[in-house]
């Protein structure tokens, strides 16, 4: 159903840098690429998760209550990727664990700009 998530950003060489490390960890790539977007997908007619410059010139901001959701293969990826996203600068927002009813582990942090990343998999 989601084709593609985009994510505001004043600075989009360092958002760049940020996303092509984390996400090359589950094998995304840049799919796209101009003066004002970057967009990464695992593959071709997947889900897609950009940064932006708005288009109205004004300053990128964060959304409260707007979180992306990257779902990954198990409970070890969750860990390893919030781990990854910490050792790059994030802020913790929650730590790897169950939550809701139990079916699903998921790991939550604040990327360099202050979106809300939310790592998850089956448990």
């Amino acid at each position: 159903m989601i084709g593609y998530v985009t994510l505001g950003t004043n600075d989009i060489d360092k958002a760049t840098e940020f996303y092509d490390d984390l996400l090359g960890e589950i094998g995304a790539k840049r799919v796209l690429s101009n003066d004002r977007l970057r967009m990464w997908s695992v593959a071709r007619g997947q889900p897609m998760l950009a940064v932006i410059k708005p288009y109205d010139g004004e300053k990128a901001t964060i959304g409260n209550g707007t979180m992306v959701a990257i779902l990954l293969e198990n409970a070890e990826m969750v860990g390893k990727m919030h781990a990854k996203a910490l050792s790059m600068g994030c802020k913790d927002e929650g730590p790897l664990g169950p939550r809701g009813t139990g079916q699903s582990v998921f790991a939550y942090c604040r990327d360099l700009e202050g979106h809300k990343l939310a790592f998850y998999a089956p448990a």
